[in-house]
């Protein structure tokens, strides 16, 4: 048996198999709109076999953008620049799904080929937020500490754009609680220094994500699986680890939560990360394991052979893809002849060349 192309089903939605593209940033919307480059990245890697297409983190608000590059879906122009998208991903028979994301305080940055640090007003920039008024490094902006209100108003935007979501065709939510993006400098207690019930234990720093996972899963389809990005670890001493992840995948799995998608790191600059091929497996299967819910491995994941294993093994249920991805669209359609795998929805158009 193949167990990196068996199908997955998660509430009413099933995966062809377990291949993911995972969500990279592509610093080409305009206000926040999708453009012809993302139909052609996203709907380039459907034709390519992947089960699951994941867009890239997707602001709920223009100041959840990371840069003023970024995608969004705070309002009905890009919700129907999506719908295109996401229909002609379902025709290549692979799944569209969305990751809803606010950057907190390391947005109002340039993107990564037109500059470095923060892009002030003037430039088109704006207030930043997060936990406490801590900015990320010396060149990013200070984050104004957010109230109860701000609290408030950043779940209604998730809310409205989970929503949206629904709406523009995706079938699948992933909410962005890794990468040291407002989440999960909630998470933290190293860029979280609150007093308040949303910091200090345990506890009270989980509590905004789980208010705000709680929220979502309310205003989306009982049939709609839900997913959550998480970095498994801030790779530093003091700071968020793989025992909290585990008990905060509990508390996520039971608000309505699927799958969590295991990545690390974001949280701390300059930190010494020991990257080795399928470095974050570890992490995918201790919360598989521990905490009782699917688990996504993400990580310089690059042959067909080594996603195999990681499926068979079980030490996750769906591998995700993103370097490898943006080298080989096709990766899928290649991992199956490699593993010797006869797709019967090899795209027709293609045929002559398989």
């Amino acid at each position: 048996m193949n167990h990196l192309f068996s199908s997955l089903k998660i509430r009413n939605i099933e995966l062809k198999n377990r291949i993911t593209v995972s969500p990279m940033c592509q610093y080409s919307s305009i206000n926040g709109v999708p453009t012809d480059w993302h139909f052609v990245h996203l709907g380039s890697r459907a034709v390519g076999g992947a089960g699951l297409i994941l867009t890239e983190a997707t602001a709920v608000s223009p100041e959840g953008r990371i840069s003023p590059d970024d995608a969004g879906i705070w309002n009905d122009e890009q919700l129907n620049a999506y719908k295109k998208i996401t229909a002609f991903i379902k025709e290549q028979k692979s799944v569209p799904g969305i990751q809803l994301a606010h950057a907190g305080r390391k947005a109002s940055t340039y993107s990564p080929w037109k500059g470095t640090g923060e892009v002030n007003v003037d430039n088109g920039g704006w207030q930043t937020l997060a936990p406490s008024a801590i900015p990320f490094a010396e060149s990013f902006p200070n984050p104004k500490e957010m109230g109860e209100d701000d609290i408030e108003l950043i779940i209604d935007q998730f809310n409205k754009a989970a929503i949206r979501s629904i709406e523009a065709g995706f079938e699948i939510i992933e909410l962005h609680f890794a990468h040291g993006y407002l989440v999960h400098e909630f998470l933290s207690p190293i860029p979280n220094n609150r007093k308040d019930n949303y910091g200090g234990t345990l506890e009270n720093r989980c509590r905004f994500a789980i208010d705000l996972t709680t929220s979502v899963r309310k205003v989306i389809p009982s049939g709609t699986p839900l997913f959550v990005r998480i970095s498994a670890t801030d790779w530093v001493e003091g700071g968020w680890d793989i025992e909290q992840s585990v008990q905060l995948a509990k508390w996520l799995r039971d608000v309505g939560v699927d799958l969590i998608d295991c990545s690390s790191g974001g949280n701390v600059p300059n930190v010494k990360i020991p990257s080795a091929p399928g470095y974050q497996i570890p992490f995918a299967e201790r919360i598989k394991n521990e905490a009782g819910i699917l688990s996504g491995g993400v990580g310089l994941i690059t042959t067909a052979e080594q996603a195999e294993e990681i499926i068979k093994s079980g030490r996750a249920d769906i591998v995700l893809l993103a370097r490898e991805m943006l080298r080989d669209p096709y990766w899928a359609l290649h991992a199956a002849k490699k593993l010797n795998m006869d797709l019967d929805d090899f795209p027709k158009q293609y045929l002559r060349a398989k």
